[in-house]
């Protein structure tokens, strides 16, 4: 039984920044700013360094450039920071039971059920840990028992660390901070507050519920009850198209064909176990690279629905054999599998014959019962 929840928000700190520093090492050390190079618009990142003359994301360009005249500022590549945030989403869908993805910096994970298998806590440190090395980005995370507490632990957590509040300590752990670091005080709700000498989170939780509910109407309830430390609002996974989806990172890069040509069949056999597992065939195979200095390049291909080993190898190879066209060192390689849908064994005329299906049905079978990693291809097995 599950008394309570575990919620985990994790936040990419100044992820366009911060991809534009891994970028170019050149501006470490500097202020910088993502958000055009004229004096309209506003700072959509900006590094430590840059806040140190208080300048803030949000702020107009111009009052930043007069808080801070060397500040370096770089027009923003929407498409580039979109790709890391979506790398980090594909890391954290493929560990965690249920995720949502809330800006592209920030994730909450619902690990509630997990803690009895492997300790939340040491669960999120982990995963942030590998999001880390994969991506090169600081990563931050709270975990507390709702969105609201977790999130504002996760500010506790920055820069580049992890903070947990154990559950029954919500209240406690909110009390004693501005009333605006409760995620829905901001704006005119935080001035009628402040008029009425609420300054803390501990004055707001105190107030009466029918005061809270005459001045603000029903949000004035929900403000209270986070003011509280109770926040029931559930994770919501994005209704997405459905996918599969398996990485394999190599302990050393390598360009060793022999060793990533085993990595792609053992990849593409455990998608396929599992597309027949649960009772699917994929119409699109996505195979993707991430060379040692970071490019990432993926090749698809839309096909007719399928589900034998067989027949993804095929696509596979032939994606990958497309795709691995330079003499670099490989870090990583992804399969993915997407416009799934329902159904058995789609038998080819030419090619598939009874005792094949037969073959991957005993398989299958075997796998089920005493362990997907019983049975694979000779190619998969390590080289003597």
């Amino acid at each position: 039984m599950i008394e309570h929840r575990h919620i985990v928000h994790f936040d990419l700190e100044d992820l366009p920044v911060n991809v534009e520093l891994m970028r170019d090492s050149r501006l470490e050390g500097w202020p910088v700013a993502i958000g055009g190079t004229g004096d309209r618009g506003i700072i959509m990142s900006c590094n430590a360094k840059a806040r140190e003359f208080r300048v803030a994301n949000a702020m107009p360009i111009k009052l930043a450039k007069r808080a801070c005249p060397q500040l370096v500022l770089i027009r923003g590549d929407y498409e580039s920071y979109s790709q890391y945030s979506n790398m980090v989403k594909e890391i954290i869908d493929e560990k965690v039971p249920k995720l949502e993805k809330v800006t592209l910096e920030r994730f909450y994970a619902d690990l509630s059920g997990m803690d009895k298998h492997f300790g939340c806590m040491k669960y999120s440190g982990e995963l942030r840990e590998l999001l880390i090395r994969e991506t090169g980005l600081p990563v931050s995370f709270g975990l507390a028992s709702n969105k609201t507490v977790s999130r504002i632990a996760t500010n506790d957590a920055k820069p580049n660390g992890e903070a947990e509040v154990v559950y029954g300590y919500e209240k406690r752990f909110l009390a004693p901070r501005p009333v605006t670091e409760l995620p829905m005080v901001s704006g005119e709700t935080a001035r009628l507050l402040w008029k009425m000498g609420v300054r803390n989170i501990r004055d707001l939780a105190a107030m009466p519920l029918p005061y809270m509910e005459n001045m603000f109407g029903k949000e004035g309830l929900e403000i209270s009850r986070r003011a509280n430390g109770v926040d029931d609002t559930p994770v919501i996974e994005q209704m997405e198209e459905k996918s599969l989806t398996r990485e394999y990172t190599f302990e050393q890069d390598t360009i060793d064909m022999e060793l990533m040509h085993a990595c792609l069949v053992r990849l593409t056999e455990e998608l396929g176990f599992r597309l027949r597992n649960n009772g699917y065939l994929t119409g699109c195979i996505s195979v993707k690279l991430r060379y040692a200095n970071g490019d990432t390049p993926l090749r698809q291909s839309t096909i007719p629905h399928i589900s034998t080993d067989d027949a993804l190898l095929s696509i596979t190879n032939q994606l990958f054999g497309k795709l691995y066209d330079r003499r670099l060192l490989v870090r990583l390689i992804g399969v993915r599998f997407t416009k799934l849908i329902t159904g058995t064994y789609q038998i080819n005329l030419f090619e598939d014959t009874k005792e094949k299906i037969r073959l991957y049905q005993a398989i299958d079978h075997i796998k089920n019962n005493l362990g997907a990693g019983l049975i694979t291809r000779a190619s998969t097995l390590p080289r003597t």
